[in-house]
């Protein structure tokens, strides 16, 4: 229905900055509510890291407030996130997500999608 492709991930060492871009597409006419990012560190539980609506309003989780922004081109049905003051514990595969409705027949229906991930690994 609707693929989400991220890229941007990469090997930075602590302090540097990685921006991440993720973006959406399918074959059937969509539209988008909010898109974001989630990361999942080894032994850990995926978390939200930044989400952003398509009408541009942000939130962030506590661990990266301040550092971390998240943007979106709408039209585009792309979202970014600039990660800035990485630290080690940074490191995890950053998902992206999107959620929305898609027509299907003469119906819209709701959609969640996720990507497959790019890997950020912050050196200490």
């Amino acid at each position: 229905q609707v693929q989400l492709v991220e890229s941007g991930g990469g090997l930075v060492q602590a302090g540097g900055s990685l921006r991440l871009s993720c973006v959406a597409s399918g074959s059937i006419f969509f539209s988008i509510n909010a898109m974001g990012w989630y990361r999942q560190a080894p032994g850990k539980q995926r978390e939200l890291v930044a989400g952003i609506t398509s009408g541009g309003n942000a939130n962030y989780g506590d661990s990266v407030k301040g550092r971390f922004t998240i943007s979106g081109n709408s039209a585009k049905n792309r979202v970014y996130l600039q990660l800035n003051s990485l630290q080690p514990e940074d490191t995890a595969v950053y998902y992206c997500n999107a959620d929305g409705k898609y027509v299907d027949g003469v119906a819209w229906k709701n959609f969640a999608s996720w990507g497959q991930g790019t890997q950020v690994t912050v050196s200490s």
